[in-house]
Parts: C-alpha cells; structure tokens; sequence
C-alpha cells in the first residue's frame, strides 16, 4: 500500500501582495471515498487503538466470565482448584454417644430405619409390628412437625442437629438421603442388622427372617450352598436379577441401559458357600425397583403395576467381578457392611441409592463378602406418581462407565476405611460425584468411628486371578419360569389361550422338580431333543448316559447302579422340590400328574409285570440269591426307622423284591433317607432293579405311596416299533417306547401333541 510522504518545508515569509482572485490555487475536490482512502492509514490506527482500549476495560470488570478472553488477561481466570485428598487420622477421634435424645439408654440389635415426608402410611404401622426390629423414622423438611406413631424412634430435623454428628454439615433438608442420620444413630444404639426400608411396602408373611439370612455366623448358614452366578465370562460385569426370578422383560433401576436387551436366562451356576452375604438386596413384587424408561413405557393408562416374581426361585449370590442394582428400599445389612450405608449427597436423589450400591459392592470385595438377591420379600404399592426422568439422566449416561471403573480399580492402601475414603476421591476425580462427596465420605467415616464402629478386615481379592472354567460336575442348574409380565403397555396374561394356560400350570406344578433322565440309546442324537420336550415343565434336565459328552452336557453313569449316582444330583439342586427319575424308554404324560402329591414318592408297585416278587431258591436263582444276600446286609445295618419299614413292607421272606424302575419320584423330604442308603450299600454291587424298590420299601410303607404312577400303561412284550396302538394321552406314562433318531422324535410329538398342543411348535 502507497503512504502518502506528510513532510513538507517551511516557507519563507513573503512580503503580502494584493491578492486578487488570480492569485488563489485552483481548490481540489475530494469525495468521501478519496478522503478514506487518502487517510486509511490514520484510521487503521486509531480503530485498533480503541478496540484495544475497550477490551482491556471490559476484562478489568468482566471478572464472571474469564473463560471468554482466556488469552487477554491471565490474573481474572477462574482456574478449577483440584479436589483435594482429605487427611484423617482415626486414633484420634472422639467418641460421639447419645446425650440429646429421649432414647440415650436405648439399645436394639435390629433395626429397620426409614425416611418419612408425609404422616404414618399403612405399610409403616405394619413395619412397626415385626418381631424384634425396632423402627427407625428420619424425618426432612417436609415432614408435617406433628408426626408420630407409636413404637417408632422418630428423629425431627431438629433431633437430628442435636446429635452432633459430622454428616449433618452435607446432607440436604428436603431428601430420604437424611436417612444416614438415622444408620449412624442405630449403630450407635447396638445395630448388629439394618434393614433399609420405606413405607409404602407390606413384608410378605410379616417376618423378615422368614426370607433374609439373619444368622451369618450359624453354622448351618456357613456351609448352606448357594447358586452363584457364573464368572467365566470376564467381559460380563453385570446382570439382570430380575430375569433368575422370572420377569425377562423387567429391568431394575440402575442397570445400564444396554444391559437391558440381555434377556437370556443362565446356561448354568456355579455354588458359593453362605455365611458372608453381608448385604442382601430383596425383590419386590408390586411395583418393583424400575426406573423411569420403565415406568413409563410399560404402565397403561392410570393402572397401578402389579408385578409378580417367582417366590420359590432360589436366592442367588454375586461373584467378585459382577455387580448388580441395589436399592434402599428393601435391602439387608449386616455390620461388617455398616459402612457401605452412606447414602451420596451430591447427586440426584434417584441415583443417590444406585451410585452407592456399586461403590459398596467393589468395596465389599476388600473385605471378601457379596451380595445375595433374594425371592420377593415385600409387596410394593405403586401409588401411580411421576418418575422424574431427568434424576435419573446423568444415572442413564454415566451408569456403565462407572461399573467398568469400579472392577478395573485397585488400591495399595492398608485399611479398609483408607480404601473407602480413596475410592471416593477417584470417582469425584473421574466425575461421578463431586468433591462434596469426598469430604462427606471423610465425615461419615468418622462418625462411624465416633459411634463405636470397628472396621472389618480384609481379604486377598480374586479379581487379577486367572477364571478357570468350571467343570461339568460343578455347573448347577436352574432354568427360570416365564411369569406373566408388561410389554410396552400391554399385559401378557396367563389366559391367552387354553392351551398357555396349560403350560402355566404345568410349569407352575414341575417349576421346582428336577427330571433326571437315562438314555440309553444314541444320546448325540436325543439328548438335545428330550430337553427340548422336558426343559419346558421342569425345573431342569439332567441327562445320564453309559459316555459322557461334554459338548451335550451328558453325565456318565451305569444303569445297572444309576442310583448311586443320584446323591450327586440331589446335592447340585438343594432347593428342589423333588426328583423324577425317567428312563428314555418311557414317555412322561407331564399333564396327567397334577393331581399327584409331591411330598410322597411315586414308583410302580401297583403296575403290573413293573414291580415283581423273584424267588431265590432254584437253579435259575443264583444271581437273585446273591442278590438278596447283600440285601439282608444291608438291612441289618439300617437305622432303626428305616429297618422296621423295610421289614414291615417286604412282605415275603423267601422272595426278593424286583422293579424295572423305568420311573419313580423321590421328594425332598426322603432325599436325606435316599443318600444315607446309598451309603449303607456302598461297594455292594446291587442292582439298580434290587436296590430301587428296597430303598423305597425302606423309605416309607407301600400303602403310603402316591398312586398317580398305578394307571400307566406297561407292556414290555409289545413290538420296539412305535405306534398309536400302545400310546395314550389319558394315560400318566407309557412303556416302551423308542426314541434312537430325530425322526423318532417327531413322531412321538406329534402323538403327545393330543396331550399338549404346543409342542406342535417345536419343529
């Protein structure tokens, strides 16, 4: 650009003539665009000068918003301060004990403590009334100041200031989250158990130890065996409950979002010994814990929720490396979980209880417990109110990033409570809460001290072990029922048609009976198939075979001594009903014994050519002979009530007892009896036929069996080809029959299909 050269020299001072108007220059014009552009220069200069000056002036009074002009004036930012990692020393606290309150004196070892906003509901004069709890109510800003109920620890607001505890300084006034209050007062008063409850859920029976593990310390609890989600997997860190309990389609509050798809049921468990489920998180039928997604997608109209839960499904235990959604509205703690009770304050409400239940579980990890889920313990009432969708939010997006977080951290420090403090401080670093929580973390801990608490010790954790699978022997069972639930609006009922009404009932009656089966002919070709055909009624199907197959999950056994093998079996399913023993010769008519007891055994004594008397004199008797030999043997070392029904049912001295034992029933209450005679028997090679109807004559009198099994059509002699002469849908079994391929499968399908009409579904 051209600049104009401004520097001109001075005149000398004329004398002045007589000016006339030819002496005056010729005047230039200038339009407004040759005068820019003759002083651009100049106004470059000053525009940028003032711009300047402006800026300066607005970051000097600018001081909200330093973040916009970043780069003009470094001594107005508002750098975040980092969080800082508070510095306890727990030696050195005092202790804090009850001088304020009525109840100073006052001591319990259970408590159920609950938080109240609106007078007593019908669900907390119920909680009042259970045996041994005493009742804990903490109140907030909005409960009404007149409240009270007879036989509850009510604590106002102003009660709660009193008590002088740290925690006090972070809670808010208007939240259930004022219920830490009330976990630390119990704990102070002698809490050995707290019940976390509300009061808008009925406990079913009235007793909670009727359906919680109250005795940890039992040695009857220390070595009860339970189901165990299954760890192999180590990329699967959480699980649906809902589904072992029979509601595929129901999610809990808290489970992430892209959990919700995983509707399978589990292919099989593994076993935990009980005694350190420190925390026990109860069902709830009703109006169980769903979140809003749920809630508001699968309720019709102005219709209350009223969701059932399978209440005979076994309680099943969490493995370290897998979490599960926890609540605080029907959970169990015992004290050496006390300190995962804090309740976090600097988040929504709706996720307050979720964030802390998977907090607590990693931790509890440290201290080598976990938590149980149990069958539903309370009914809970859906008062058909709003879900606030945006508490839940932040809890949708940052749920599965904090479970990855959870299992992946580890800690180098000595104890537990430093732990707890550590692991607060990181999840306010990565976000998850904020430095609030870090410092009410601190001042929980040492209330927890002040009160009186001694931290647990800890355990070595497995998590950085190798996974080794589990053995064929070890895998349990269970297959969940498929209970009536909501899709999107809509109920599914148990009513659709006859014939799903059917198979309801069918499941509802076999739902907890386990059917182990024998096959004796080519298993890789059945094996599937008769799964296929059972696994629908029963609770499960355990194939036996001359050869195992992995692949196929067959267990091997030996027919001639197959009963040898059943101990096994009873002591991999302690939560069934009862077992049913089938051979793959025989075919279950499931839908004509439903009117048959299941707490008596069930065999053929009454069915012709099945149940026979064999003479053991003769020259063909030499193999019975032997037989009733070490029949008397064993006889003679009997317990006492198993000798005199034994010797009071065999009615003949000379002859010995023989069934082809193709089917028979053993309930739960003679699994006991059953094993102990497997046992007096031990290496005497008694047959399968010989030893059945000897345990069961042993067991319990003839008279006494249940008699379904006596109509079942028997006719050994018949021809091995199938047809509809011997088969019968009216009849409760049929014998023989020959399944060796999958065409023989469909055929005998489309036979049972008179009987239930369903299976017509299956190919």
């Amino acid at each position: 650009m051209l600049v104009q050269d401004r520097s001109t020299p001075k005149p000398s001072k004329p004398q002045q003539p007589l000016l006339t108007e030819s002496h005056f220059p010729q005047s230039k014009i200038f339009t407004f665009p040759k005068w820019v552009s003759f002083n651009l220069f100049k106004i470059t200069t000053i525009s940028f000068l003032t711009l300047t000056i402006a800026a300066l002036f607005f970051l000097y009074n600018a001081n909200d918003s330093p973040s916009t002009f970043l780069c003009f004036n470094k001594s107005h930012l508002k750098i975040p301060k980092p969080i800082e990692f508070p510095k306890l020393s727990f030696k050195s606290i005092k202790p804090i004990s009850d001088k304020s309150s009525n109840y100073a004196s006052f001591g319990s070892d259970r408590w159920v403590v609950v938080s109240v906003s609106d007078y007593p509901s019908d669900s907390l004069r119920k909680l009042v009334k259970l045996k041994g709890w005493q009742v804990l109510a903490i109140g907030n800003s909005r409960t009404p100041v007149d409240w009270s109920l007879k036989g509850v620890i009510y604590l106002s607001m102003d009660d709660q200031a009193k008590l002088d505890f740290r925690i006090l300084d972070y809670l808010p006034y208007d939240s259930y989250v004022r219920k830490t209050v009330g976990y630390l007062f119990a704990i102070q008063h002698g809490a050995k158990m707290i019940y976390d409850a509300d009061d808008r859920g009925d406990v079913i029976d009235g007793d909670l130890g009727e359906h919680f593990d109250l005795k940890l310390s039992n040695v009857d609890v220390m070595q009860e065996k339970l189901l165990q989600y299954s760890n192999e997997n180590p990329n699967r860190t959480v699980v649906n409950p809902y589904i072992h309990f029979g509601q595929r389609s129901i999610w809990p509050r808290g489970l992430p979002l892209e959990n919700v798809g995983e509707v399978g049921h589990e292919e099989f468990y593994s076993e935990v010994f009980g005694g350190l489920q420190y925390i026990q998180q109860g069902i709830s039928n009703g109006l169980p814990d769903v979140d809003s997604v749920f809630y508001f997608t699968r309720r019709s109209g102005s219709e209350a929720f009223d969701i059932r839960f399978d209440e005979h499904a076994p309680k099943v235990a969490l493995p370290q490396g897998m979490m599960v959604p926890l609540n605080s509205f029907n959970a169990l703690f015992h004290s050496n979980a006390f300190w995962s009770l804090m309740l976090p304050v600097s988040v929504s409400t709706m996720a307050s209880d979720v964030l802390r239940g998977y907090w607590a579980q990693r931790l509890l990890w440290e201290i080598g417990g976990f938590v149980v889920v149990y069958p539903p313990t309370i009914y809970r009432y859906d008062k058909i109110e709003s879900y606030p969708f945006m508490e839940e939010k932040d809890l949708h997006i940052n749920v599965g990033r904090l479970i990855k977080f959870l299992v992946t951290w580890r800690s180098t420090k000595i104890n537990l409570f430093e732990k707890i403090l550590e692991l607060s401080y990181l999840m306010a670093k990565e976000g998850f809460w904020t430095e609030k929580e870090v410092k009410f973390t601190a001042a929980w801990l040492q209330d927890l001290v002040a009160v009186g608490y001694i931290q647990p010790k800890q355990k070595a954790i497995k998590l950085d072990q190798p996974r080794t699978a589990i053995g064929l022997a070890d895998r349990k069972e269970f297959i969940p029922q498929k209970l009536p639930s909501v899709h999107l609006g809509v109920k599914e009922s148990e009513t659709v048609n006859y014939e799903i009404g059917n198979l309801i009932r069918w499941r509802k009656f076999f739902g907890n009976v386990v059917l182990i089966m024998f096959v004796g002919g080519p298993v890789e070709r059945t094996a599937l198939e008769w799964r296929l055909l059972y696994g629908r009624v029963f609770k499960s199907v355990v194939i036996l075979s001359d050869g195992a197959k992995t692949d196929l999950a067959v267990e091997q056994a030996t027919l001639d001594q197959v009963y040898k093998y059943l101990p096994k079996i009873f002591d991999r399913f302690t939560s069934a009903e009862g077992f049913l023993f089938l051979q793959d010769n025989t075919i279950l008519n499931y839908w004509n014994l439903l009117q048959a007891d299941k707490t008596k055994l069930w065999i053929t004594d009454k069915v012709h050519r099945s149940w026979t008397t064999a003479s053991i004199y003769g020259k063909d008797s030499e193999w019975f002979s032997k037989q009733a030999d070490m029949v008397k043997k064993v006889v003679s070392t009997m317990p006492v009530h198993l000798q005199v029904s034994y010797k009071e049912s065999s009615t003949r001295e000379q002859g010995l007892s023989i069934c082809s034992s193709e089917v028979f029933y053993i309930p739960r209450q003679f699994v006991g009896d059953f094993v102990d005679l497997v046992g007096l028997v031990g290496k005497f090679e008694i047959h399968n036929k010989v030893a059945v109807p000897l345990f069961f004559m042993a067991m319990d009198l003839p008279h006494k069996y249940d008699s379904v099994l006596n109509t079942m059509i028997y006719k050994p002699e018949t021809s091995s080809s199938n047809s509809s002469n011997i088969y019968s849908a009216q009849a409760p079994a049929i014998h023989p029959w020959t399944v060796s391929s999958e065409s023989d499968f469909i055929e005998l399908i489309r036979f049972m299909a008179t009987g239930d009409p369903l299976l017509m579904e299956l190919f």
